[in-house]
């Protein structure tokens, strides 16, 4: 049985010969292979296509390492689709690998990469050209500008909650549960047992994402890298910033070293995909704060599985599931803080910051969403709501929560619905 990954498979499908290169960009052990080598051949196969007109090239294998020369690739595949009146598609995996080499034509001068090898690919009028990376950096903010515009960037996350059930099936809450403590990287639904399952995400990190960052980034300070990423899983939804966690790490650990390199180290995690960062978003004023701001990891079982499943504050990992949900579903989505007048204690009205947990943004559209895992008392419920009180506009307004079953309105017209029917039904925003 495999396991559905319509919303990608759908945008490649849209993508096709359009000119463009078509780049899948994820973490590691996400998907993207499968999606690529198995959904959209298949689905070319089943629409005509023969097997020898996709060409396939795995960077991170033996047989092909020697296609991480650049000119080889482009060479090779030159011979590939000599045949002017086929039309092939060509799969090239973990793109990032490939090496930059010098110009046999010129030592001295720029050296090729395979954005030059990708650019001359796109021009050849019978080949529609396809490529996976776990780099965003070298696959996101870079390719806008080497390739002008000419790529469609189709980004892939881990299993969403109604990936993972569509093929885990039984009772939704105990499939939740799973979800929410092994997360959604798709082998591990192949995996036999606890145990099996724990070593594998707990071994990825040690020797794939944080093995990838030392050696492509050529980091000096491994302490300090491991220490940073220590910490911002542990701190998963919570407000902070390089220099804070400099702050804590030489107080507690006694490490010496600047802030900048804190600040290199977490970019290098979100480079590699593992965290992504929400600013805060004055929703009033319009503007950004510059810091602090929060970070999630792109799968909750990677992090769980990095402070040794412990720290299990379903609080923080539903939040960070709900954030996550909202950027598959291709939202922007920042922190939200609107003012209120409040007496102190001494009587006098001072201005309070109150947090809207996520403003999702997507075109004209906007939503905001508080995550609460229980609302069991008029503290707890005010205490969510009064935020959204505050914003005088008619953009949903919706709660997710933990301890509820059925979905229903309030008085104010916020939205108030169980984490699984809001995970499971994508018309809801």
């Amino acid at each position: 049985m495999q396991i559905k990954r319509d919303r990608y498979l759908k945008r490649l499908i849209d993508f096709m010969w359009d000119g463009q290169v078509k780049v899948i960009t994820g973490i590691r052990r996400c998907g993207k292979s499968y999606l690529l080598r198995t959904l959209f051949k298949d689905y070319l196969l089943s629409s005509g296509v023969e097997e020898r007109q996709i060409i396939t090239v795995a960077l991170d294998l033996m047989r092909d390492i020697k296609y991480r020369n650049p000119i080889l690739l482009a060479e090779h595949i030159r011979k590939k689709t000599a045949d002017k009146n086929t039309k092939y598609y060509l799969f090239i995996d973990e793109i990032q690998l490939s090496d930059e080499v010098e110009n046999p034509y010129s030592p001295q001068g720029k050296k090729i990469t395979f954005y030059d090898t990708l650019n001359e690919l796109r021009e050849t009028e019978n080949l529609d050209v396809y490529v996976t990376g776990s780099n965003s950096k070298m696959l996101s903010n870079d390719i806008l500008t080497e390739f002008r515009g000419r790529s469609d960037e189709i980004r892939i996350h881990p299993l969403s909650f109604a990936e993972f059930y569509s093929f885990a099936g039984g009772d939704k809450h105990e499939a939740f549960d799973e979800y929410a403590f092994y997360g959604g990287l798709p082998f591990v639904l192949s995996l036999p047992d606890d145990t099996a399952k724990m070593n594998y995400l707990t071994s990825l990190f040690k020797e794939v994402y944080l093995k990838d960052i030392i050696e492509r980034k050529g980091v000096e300070r491994e302490d300090v890298l491991d220490k940073v990423l220590n910490l911002l899983c542990s701190s998963i939804g919570s407000l902070t910033n390089p220099n804070k966690i400099a702050n804590t790490l030489k107080s507690k650990d006694h490490l010496n070293f600047s802030v900048n390199t804190v600040k290199a180290y977490m970019d290098y995690l979100e480079d590699a995909f593992l965290f992504s960062q929400s600013k805060r978003y004055d929703v009033k004023g319009k503007s950004y704060f510059d810091f602090p701001n929060k970070y999630y990891c792109e799968d909750v079982g990677l992090r769980n599985a990095r402070i040794e499943f412990r720290q299990q504050e379903l609080t923080h990992i539903m939040e960070n599931i709900v954030y996550n949900e909202l950027k598959l579903r291709g939202f922007s989505v920042d922190v939200g803080v609107v003012v209120a007048r409040e007496r102190n204690k001494s009587n006098n009205v001072v201005r309070v910051p109150k947090e809207i947990d996520f403003v999702a943004s997507k075109g004209g559209k906007r939503v905001y969403i508080q995550s609460a895992y229980a609302m069991p008392d008029v503290e707890k419920s005010y205490a969510e709501n009064k935020p959204f009180t505050l914003l005088n506009d008619s953009f949903p307004k919706i709660i997710v929560r933990h301890d509820i079953s059925k979905k229903w309105y309030d008085e104010n017209g916020v939205l108030n619905i169980g984490i699984i029917d809001f995970l499971l039904d994508d018309t809801i925003i």
